[in-house]
């Protein structure tokens, strides 16, 4: 297989991560005969890739209606000599598109779509996903794919295949005090913890009321860490400083040293209530921290109730602050969660794993010689 990833993404968030560990895993198995990534040259995944020394390819984004994109497009297909393009966002699926439907790109197209978000608003977004080039559409969980079947004619071009973490990037799985240290916590406290780009789906607002109620109610002696940057980022904080939890709650910022300070959460609280996956829980599962996270789309399908993890009413702070208040002081029922959950990674969730099941999905569909 010759394979070109393709992107019109700017950022950097866990379908931009998917792709770097999919190109790593694809080489390392011995998957595909050669390989691209195409992407924005001013996008966060073209800075990495290079540095990793991926074969990328790099253009200037400027629309995804951009015709002369889209030839070009067709031609680096043809050049290459792919066999099949994966698309990893909407706009580069717009390229695709009309690469194909104008061009005569002959490429097979398979979408990997990642959101929990309806496209049939508009004709033009019900035409490209129902167009006859795209062999299927890969969803990373079952609610991912609820929330296209309006938009999508023939259901049998859906598959599911999960999320995916890279276990030799989050080794460390034994807590060495650095954000103690780092942010002069006494040695005593616990640390409950969350990462996330601040945007409202995250509903960090119902992890602060969660924290309230832990620190007013059930005087639990911990710090709480906000571990992340995003647009709504300073309404938290206000929110915060409104309900008098600035002592309590510790803004951290974005991070890069995520696999160093994961493992000093004594407990991961996830709030999120609109989440394809939740591919930060995977990482939690790497590094053997606890879990307490809404049941809201696809995280059901990553944390086992009562088995990996606990799952509690989205929005519902008083149910996770006595499923946190449980779980933080219940040592046993903690390590049993996380050497389940460490498990579940290994057999569902690695790079392995799910390079596996994409080849065996993309083969089926590679333009045959």
């Amino acid at each position: 297989m010759r394979l070109i990833q393709f992107t019109a993404s700017n950022g950097w968030r866990g379908h931009e991560q998917k792709i770097i560990y999919l190109y790593e895993a694809f080489k390392a198995e011995g998957h595909v005969e050669d390989q691209w990534i195409v992407c924005p040259i001013d996008s966060e995944i073209y800075r990495i890739a290079t540095d990793k020394g991926m074969q990328v390819i790099p253009f200037e984004f400027k629309s995804e209606y951009s015709l002369s994109y889209a030839k070009t497009f067709k031609k680096l297909a043809k050049e290459k000599n792919a066999s099949v393009v994966f698309i990893h966002s909407s706009k580069a699926h717009t390229l695709a598109v009309l690469s194909h439907f104008i061009y005569g790109m002959k490429v097979p197209l398979v979408l990997c779509r990642t959101l929990i978000k309806r496209v049939d608003t508009n004709f033009f977004r019900k035409w490209k996903y129902n167009y006859k080039g795209i062999k299927k559409i890969i969803c990373v969980s079952q609610p991912v794919v609820e929330s296209l079947k309006f938009a999508v004619n023939d259901h049998s071009r859906f598959t599911v295949i999960g999320s995916v973490t890279d276990v030799n990037k989050f080794k460390k799985q034994e807590a060495t005090g650095v954000l103690h240290e780092e942010f002069n916590i006494p040695k005593d406290y616990k640390l409950i913890g969350n990462i996330a780009e601040f945007t409202g789906f995250k509903d960090h607002y119902t992890w602060v009321d969660t924290v309230e109620i832990l620190v007013k109610e059930n005087k639990i002696k911990a710090k709480y860490i906000l571990v992340g940057k995003g647009s709504m980022e300073q309404d938290i904080r206000n929110y915060v400083e409104e309900k008098g939890l600035n002592e309590h709650i510790i803004f951290t910022g974005f991070r890069r040293d995520v696999p160093e300070i994961l493992p000093e959460f004594d407990l991961f609280l996830f709030t999120s209530n609109n989440e394809p996956t939740g591919g930060v829980l995977l990482e939690a599962y790497a590094c053997k921290v606890p879990i307490v996270a809404a049941d809201a789309g696809g995280i059901s399908e990553v944390i086992v109730d009562g088995e990996t993890g606990i799952l509690a009413e989205v929005g519902n702070a008083k149910d996770f602050a006595k499923k946190v208040t449980l779980l933080i002081n219940d040592q046993k029922l903690q390590k049993t969660f996380t050497e389940n959950g460490y498990q579940y990674l290994l057999d569902n969730f690695t790079k392995t794993v799910i390079a596996q099941k994409m080849h065996d999905e993309l083969k089926k569909h590679q333009l045959q010689d």
